[in-house]
């Protein structure tokens, strides 16, 4: 089984840049979208590559979002975790997979000066509780943005990035804490010592350096390592400033 997870900055945007041929390319049985920006009527997808396709969108329009396309229908799939106050926005799709739930997720960005930061922090602990409670019945595979690169070989410029949103000591433990506690990592845990990174600054043309940072994330409940083959870092594949991350299960 291969799935993808994708933060394509603009479905709309993507799907004129030959965003079918690309899954037709990679393949891949269940595909994870982030910041579709973009209405559920807005989007159009061939169900012929996809029969099931399933959206949370953003009440503000063209702003966040999230969707998952796959070839099995799950047996159910929820909008948001059951949190008003952090459900306006779009950001989480989980899918019954059957043996696991597969949860599609946008974190909020810190944003610039920080503006939003202590609200990224008590999103980290409600979606951290989300994929808890979800985790109490069966195992989780959690994937997407999630704006935070972890440690100096998930950045270009450690120093550079200190500052910034995605790389503050407050992002990084409550990275660590609320997820890392429990989950497994997928890319750090088989790849250990590679420097790849899954997004790159259009401003400073940073993917044509490859001055980027990786904030695009598997993670597993640890039962679940052992059916994971591999998982590959696409920064092959362009369209968005991000690049998809692939991963192989077993059935």
């Amino acid at each position: 089984m291969r799935l993808v997870t994708w933060n394509v900055n603009g479905l709309r945007a993507v799907l004129k840049k030959g965003f079918e041929d690309i899954m037709a390319a990679l393949d891949p049985d269940v595909v994870c979208l982030q910041e579709t920006k973009a209405q559920a009527d807005q989007i159009e997808v061939d169900e012929g590559l996809f029969p099931w396709q399933y959206v949370n969108c953003a009440r503000r329009k063209g702003y966040s979002g999230t969707m998952i396309l796959s070839l099995v229908e799950p047996a159910m799939v929820t909008a948001g975790i059951g949190a008003e106050e952090h459900d306006g926005e779009g950001r989480v799709l989980t899918a019954d997979m059957g043996s696991f739930y597969l949860v599609n997720v946008y974190v909020p960005n810190s944003g610039d000066g920080l503006k939003r930061l202590e609200y990224r922090l008590e999103w980290d602990r409600a979606f951290s509780a989300w994929l808890r409670r979800l985790e109490e019945t069966k195992p989780v595979l959690a994937c997407g943005d999630f704006n935070v690169a972890r440690t100096e070989l998930d950045v270009w410029d450690e120093e550079a990035a200190a500052s910034a949103a995605g790389y503050t000591l407050h992002e990084r433990e409550s990275f660590q804490q609320n997820f890392l506690s429990h989950f497994v990592d997928v890319f750090r845990t088989l790849h250990p010592d590679d420097r790849q990174y899954t997004w790159w600054s259009y401003y400073s043309r940073g993917r044509e350096r490859n001055q980027g940072e990786r904030i695009d994330y598997w993670l597993a409940s640890p039962k679940l390592m052992d059916r994971i083959r591999d998982i590959r870092i696409r920064d092959d594949i362009f369209g968005s400033d991000h690049c998809p991350v692939e991963i192989e299960l077993d059935d």
